[in-house]
Parts: C-alpha cells; sequence; structure tokens
C-alpha cells in the first residue's frame, strides 16, 4: 500500500483542466496524486468546459466555499442561429432558425442588454435542485424543466470576433467569440441563449475556457500531465502554501499575538475601520505572517468563518 504523502496544512493548485473531465474526475486524480482524501474544488467546470479549477488540499479545502463565491473569467465561443436543448454544442438541435446578415451594432446591443446586475433562469441543464432532484437529471430524463430567476451580476461582457459560417446541416449561422466576467452562479450558456433569444435567432455555447477565478488565473495553472511529472518524480506539487492563498483572495488584516490567539480561540473582537467592510470574508495574520482565521464583520466584530491555527 502507498505510504500517505505528509502534505501538512496543504495549500491550493490551480489547474488547468482539460475538456471531458468532470471536475469531479480532477479531485479524483488529485487525490491520487496528493495520496490523500481530503481535496476540493472551489466552482464547477462543465465536462465541455476547460480552464481554472481551483483545487484545495487539507486545510486549504476549507478555503474553497468562499473561493467560490469570487467573480470568474471567461472567454467562450457562441453560436447564433441554432438552439439546442443543452444550451450547448453537446445537445440536440431544438431550432435552426438561422443567423446571416447580422449588423455588430445589433449584437452589440443585444449583449450590452445582458450586461449588468442581471435576473437570469439558470441553465436547464444546471445543477440547480428541483423537488431535491438535479434539474440536468431531469432533463436527461425528458423533463420540461422550468427554473426560476435568480440575481447574477455580469460585469464584463464583450464580443472580441465575429463571423458569419454555415452549420453542417446547411443553417447559416454567426459565431462569436466572447469574453465574460460575471458573479458566481452566472450561467454563460444561458448568457448565450438569452443572447440568441433577444436577437431572434437562437443561440448556444460551443465553447468554454474559464481564464480566472478570483486572483487565480491560467498563467499561474498546471496541467493534469505537469502535475503528474511532478509525481513521477517524486517531486512535492507545487501547491501555493494556504497563508499565500488567502492573502491573494482576500483583504487582510494583521494582529499581534495577544489578538491572534482570541481570534484563533473564537473571540469576536472589534475590526479596524479599514478593515470593518462587510462585504466579505478578511484574512487575518499573525506575528510571523502566520495566517490564524478568516472572518467576517459582523456588528463592526470579527466573526470566524474558518480558524487555522
Amino acid at each position: 500500500m502507498a505510504r500517505k504523502r505528509d502534505n501538512g496544512p496543504g495549500g491550493l493548485l490551480v489547474v488547468d483542466k482539460p475538456a471531458g473531465f468532470t471536475s469531479h474526475d480532477v479531485v479524483a486524480k488529485l487525490r491520487g496524486m496528493a495520496r490523500t482524501r481530503r481535496v476540493g474544488h472551489a466552482g464547477t467546470l462543465d465536462p465541455m468546459a476547460t480552464g481554472v479549477l481551483v483545487i484545495g488540499t487539507e486545510k486549504a479545502t476549507r478555503l474553497l466555499g468562499h473561493l467560490a463565491l469570487t467573480d470568474k473569467q471567461y472567454v467562450a465561443s457562441v453560436r447564433l442561429g441554432q438552439d439546442t436543448v443543452t444550451e450547448d454544442a453537446e445537445g440536440e438541435f431544438t431550432a435552426s432558425a438561422g443567423a446571416s446578415g447580422l449588423a455588430r451594432e445589433a449584437v452589440d446591443a443585444g449583449v450590452a442588454k445582458l450586461t449588468g446586475d442581471l435576473m437570469q433562469v439558470p441553465s436547464k441543464v444546471s445543477a440547480v435542485k428541483v423537488d431535491g432532484k438535479r434539474a440536468y437529471a431531469r432533463v436527461r430524463e425528458g423533463e420540461d424543466v422550468e427554473l426560476p430567476p435568480r440575481p447574477v451580476t455580469v460585469s464584463s461582457f464583450q464580443v472580441l470576433e465575429m463571423r458569419e459560417d454555415t452549420a453542417e446541416d446547411g443553417t447559416p449561422v454567426t459565431d462569436l467569440l466572447v469574453s465574460v466576467v460575471c458573479s458566481s452562479g452566472t450561467y454563460v450558456r444561458a448568457l448565450a441563449r438569452d443572447l440568441g433569444a433577444g436577437l431572434g435567432t437562437g443561440g448556444h455555447l460551443t465553447a468554454l475556457r474559464r481564464t480566472r477565478v478570483g486572483p487565480y488565473g491560467l498563467d499561474g495553472a498546471h496541467t493534469l500531465e505537469e502535475l503528474q511529472a511532478h509525481v513521477d518524480k517524486e517531486e512535492p506539487l507545487p501547491l501555493l502554501p494556504l497563508g499565500e492563498a488567502a492573502a491573494a483572495a482576500f483583504p487582510r488584516w494583521d494582529v499581534d499575538e495577544e489578538q491572534a490567539r482570541l481570534i484563533g480561540n473564537g473571540a469576536q473582537l472589534r475590526m479596524p475601520a479599514d478593515r470593518d467592510r462587510g462585504s466579505g470574508p478578511v484574512a487575518v495574520f499573525g506575528p510571523g505572517d502566520r495566517f490564524v482565521a478568516l472572518v467576517e464583520e459582523a456588528k463592526g466584530r470579527a466573526k470566524s468563518l474558518a480558524v487555522f491555527v
């Protein structure tokens, strides 16, 4: 039996997920590489999608739920002129209205309407539960699922390229390359669907690559092959240490030794004015750059979300 690797407090890995893998597949592979069951991810990517998947090991798994709430950036390909049941290229066509001769001004206007604070109907093949069952499972069983809209924020939605083409069935289509920066819970495939609906052409997602989750981008990402090479050479995985990961993702509050001890024991100390934000987690560091806890402001005091000492 392989000996469990001593991973200490663990850390974060930014993985460049390949197409065809579920997020769970990547977690399963990393469990084998790190020789620990304590592995998780921050924010699911569909199997067809590629790009940034933030993985945490050991104690760093306690950061993941908070990292998942940060904003995300994508580059995507959208095909106007055809609808599919899954709102992406993997589903069967449900309509082929076609899209030729579209003016760039009309497309940009449609994109503008889908930018800002929106009420978005999630994709029917999302993991949203309907009466205790995932929406995608109901769709696969032939049900027509209706999901209520939910608030999301699309802070940036831009068309990078636009060109006309012909689909395999002869339908005239228009393909877009777009970039999107959005809040957690936003479905890019739903943006493709809604853009096509607004233009009267129909639309679906043909490719999706996540380029950033919070502060973590592709420039610091590793492929599964690169990570396996570390394992084959019996080298440690290139984990971002817990404290560095927290400092990169959250505002920082430095405290003295006594304050660190009190916060580590769950005391709700008054937060300084420059950290009394009420807008998300704050990383607390003690002397020696020691990561103590993740806290949030509650009535001017630090309420512990997770303690790491």
